[in-house]
Formats: C-alpha cells, structure tokens, sequence
C-alpha cells in the first residue's frame, strides 16, 4: 500500500490551489447534512459528523453554515435529501476508480460519471466490479524531515496512539487506522507536536498498479479530476502510483 501517499498528495496540493470555495462548501455542507441524519447531531457520538465537521472548518466554514447543515440533517430545519451513490469502473492503465457521491437524483449521477469515464478513456463498469479492491481506513501521511525523532520512534509512538500499520514511502510516512480510531491517533501525535501533511478517512487500495508512462499519468490524473469537479461526487479513489520517473504538473 505504500506509495498511496503520491496520489493522495496531488490531490490535496490541486483541490488547496484549484478548487473554487463555493464547491467545496456544497460538498461538506452535503456531507455534513447525511452524517447528523444517519448517526444524529451529536458530534461527541456521531464520529462520521465528528469528521465532517472537523474537515469542514479546516476549509474554513463559517460555524453557522455548519450548524445549518445538522440542523437540516435531524430535520429541524427544510432541506433538501439526498442519498449515496457509488459508482465503479476503470480509466487508462488498467486503473480501478471507485466513486463515492451524495445525490438527489441518482440518474443524473450516474449519467454524468459515465460521461466522465467515456470523454476520458475509461470505462464505467457494473456494481461491485472494484469495490472489492479498497477498504475502509483512517489514512495519516507525515512528510519526512518534519519530525525530529527517528522512523522506529515513530512507528513505535504511531502504534502507542492506536495505528494499526506503518508504512514508509519515499517521501512520506504513512499511518493507517481504523476509521474510528483516526481522531484519536491525529490527536496523540498533534500532542507529540508532530505536523501530519493530512489524515482522512478514505478508501484504501489492497494493491497497487503503477503508472511508469506520462502521457498515461497526466490522463488518468485528468479523469479523476473531471470527476472530482462534479458536484454530486464527494470522493474519488483510485488503486495507482506513479514510477519516481514519472513527473506530473
């Protein structure tokens, strides 16, 4: 699995010096919303709104659009309903691209995601066709040489904090938890004054393909982001990382 960090981290720096405010806050004000009326609006009890919420002032939510959304969510408040969709298929390479979205008309959705797929060389595929290639987990990438102590240190503090598994990449550690378990570990770590460069709860690959072309980088790369750009899609995974030759803009 290591190596998922390469993705992880382009998406992260482009959706930071790309994506528009307003999008960003439709997608979190969605998320937050379903997370208070599948588990209720208590943040303290409901880790799934927990997070939303934590992701939501990170990109700097004003507090009272967050209380709007739980309130919508519990049903004190009108809103619209919405419901997940998933959609699954692959894009150039061989590449499995799982697509986790929030939406009031599911057809449209899908409609659009197959029109995605097609316009970029992929290929929408049937329900459950890659799904069983990921798993649910609470993801932390730390950057090397932003941390004073050493890798053992540090695998052994990640696994004092509750990580489940360590990981080293070229650039980044990785720590891997279970996803109830991520605000906890982030929190440990915070406490030992270590930056983490992310920590989400995401869709992990089993294994990896890598992209040793770019030209086939660069494509795939724009087919997630055409993806992402939608406004009913909440998450894009995809089970790839890019050869250390390989140089994408």
């Amino acid at each position: 699995m290591a190596g998922h960090s390469k993705w992880a981290n382009i998406k992260h720096r482009k959706s930071r010096a790309d994506a528009q405010k307003s999008k960003i806050f439709t997608k979190l004000a969605r998320e937050i919303s379903v997370a208070a009326r599948e588990g209720g609006g208590d943040i303290n009890s409901n880790v799934r709104l927990r997070l939303a919420v934590q992701k939501a002032k990170e990109a700097n939510m004003p507090n009272e659009n967050i209380h709007k959304n739980i309130q919508k969510g519990i049903g004190a408040l009108e809103g619209e309903s919405y419901e997940f969709v998933t959609c699954e298929g692959y894009g150039p390479g061989g590449v499995a691209i799982l697509v986790e979205g929030l939406t009031d008309n599911r057809n449209r959705t899908v409609s659009d995601v197959r029109s995605i797929f097609n316009k970029h060389e992929g290929n929408l595929g049937e329900a459950g066709c890659v799904a069983w290639m990921f798993y649910r987990k609470g993801y932390i990438t730390i950057k090397k040489g932003s941390v004073s102590m050493d890798e053992e240190d540090l695998m052994m503090e990640a696994i004092e904090a509750g990580a489940e598994d360590f990981k080293i990449d070229k650039d980044f550690y990785e720590i891997i938890t279970a996803p109830e378990d991520l605000e906890d570990v982030k929190e440990y770590l915070q406490k030992k004054d270590i930056i983490l460069s992310a920590n989400e709860v995401t869709m992990l690959p089993n294994n990896l393909v890598e992209i040793n072309d770019e030209e086939e980088a660069q494509k795939i790369i724009k087919l997630l982001e055409s993806l992402e750009d939608l406004d009913d899609v909440q998450n894009v995974h995809a089970n790839f990382t890019l050869a250390d030759t390989v140089k994408v803009s």
